[in-house]
């Protein structure tokens, strides 16, 4: 199957099909080699509209159909892995679009029976592996005569869960030197009229979200983006290039030149990396705000 024949399937939509629709859609992208970010997006636009319509053994042949597919549409995968673990275990075994991160959220979140699947992973990553092996450890008795309300437990283990991973979280998360080929499709992501390029090519050299990515790239305000390329140990004239290609009209004089490397300079990478990790934690969206030195330049 061509990916035309995937396109055609959002045309070729009938009233009140949206079982077929949906499962027809994922064939036809699970069908494709290598697909195109477009597809991946419309798949993501596609689905996500009926997946409160389709039935659970629709989701669980998505489910597992996309588990097996390098790039995935990162919406869907979301939605589905979010779902009681009947459905959403061929992802959590078996996908590479799920992050340590990610794995991390759905843990916390979903307790024991996701952790179970999650621990059939190969190459899981070991803080990861431990968590999970300290989550199905039997929990002692309890040392008085009362029994723990319903739901307690749980909430005991998310929350032991949350708390081992705190002093984990930002020794885990790592961003590796951006390479000679790194910069260059960085660069050139950043010099295409379609922004969610660069916003791609920043969040897989950063190993972050697409969403935290696309909020570290802003027209009018290139600070966070800053701190971004210092994560990456790029080379000051590296960072500038990438900023006006990214950022056009950033410096219209030398004096905002002067402005860009006085903080670029004044911004150490281990620092900037330890930000980017703040970003990169579950439940945080990313940037947000300016800096008090980008608003008053």
């Amino acid at each position: 199957m061509s990916s035309s024949d995937f396109r055609q399937i959002a045309i070729r939509t009938e009233a009140g099909k949206a079982e077929r629709l949906f499962r027809a859609a994922v064939s036809a992208f699970c069908a494709l080699t290598r697909p195109s970010r477009r597809e991946i997006a419309q798949l993501d636009d596609l689905t996500l509209p009926l997946f409160d319509e389709v039935s659970p053994e629709t989701l669980r042949f998505a489910a597992a159909a996309l588990s097996e597919c390098e790039s995935a549409p990162p919406g869907l995968v979301k939605r589905l892995a979010d779902m009681p673990v009947e459905i959403s275990a061929p992802l959590l075994i078996r996908s590479r679009a799920l992050g340590d991160v990610q794995i991390i959220a759905l843990i916390g979140r979903h307790g024991l029976p996701h952790a179970r699947a999650i621990a059939r992973r190969k190459d899981l990553h070991p803080t990861i592996a431990s968590l999970v092996r300290a989550l199905d450890r039997p929990a002692p008795p309890p040392r008085d005569d009362a029994a723990p309300e319903p739901g307690q437990a749980a909430d005991r283990t998310r929350e032991q869960l949350r708390s081992m991973m705190v002093d984990n979280r930002q020794s885990a998360f790592s961003v590796a030197p951006a390479t000679p080929q790194t910069f260059n499709r960085l660069l050139e992501a950043a010099l295409d009229t379609n922004a969610a390029f660069f916003q791609t090519a920043l969040a897989d050299a950063l190993d972050i979200e697409f969403d935290k990515a696309r909020r570290i790239v802003s027209p009018s305000d290139y600070f966070s983006l800053l701190i971004a390329l210092r994560a990456l140990s790029l080379k000051e004239p590296e960072a500038f290039l990438i900023v006006s290609a990214a950022c056009p009209g950033s410096f219209p004089d030398v004096g905002s030149v002067r402005l860009f490397l006085e903080r670029y300079r004044g911004l150490q990478p281990k620092a900037a990396v330890a930000k980017v990790a703040t970003w990169a934690e579950p439940g945080n969206t990313g940037p947000h705000e300016s800096s008090p030195a980008q608003k008053a330049g």
